[in-house]
């Protein structure tokens, strides 16, 4: 692999011409950052179904109220 001028962690395959960064604790905190945003994501969906269903509830205690 040809070192990139300029870049530290940064080589260039001979064979293919890709590009390839070598610095695996960018990659490893790139990887959390996406798998932690996921989570947060899952868990956003979770409230809103939860809200969704106090608000069912809560519909279906009123209409038996006025029944």
């Amino acid at each position: 692999m040809i070192k990139v001028e300029g870049h530290v962690n940064l080589y260039r395959d001979e064979k293919s011409g890709a590009i390839i960064n070598t610095d695996s604790a960018s990659y490893d905190k790139y990887v959390k950052t996406i798998e932690n945003a996921e989570i947060k994501k899952q868990e956003l969906d979770k409230i809103k179904s939860d809200i969704d269903e106090i608000k069912s509830l809560l519909r279906d205690l009123l209409n038996k109220q006025y029944q």
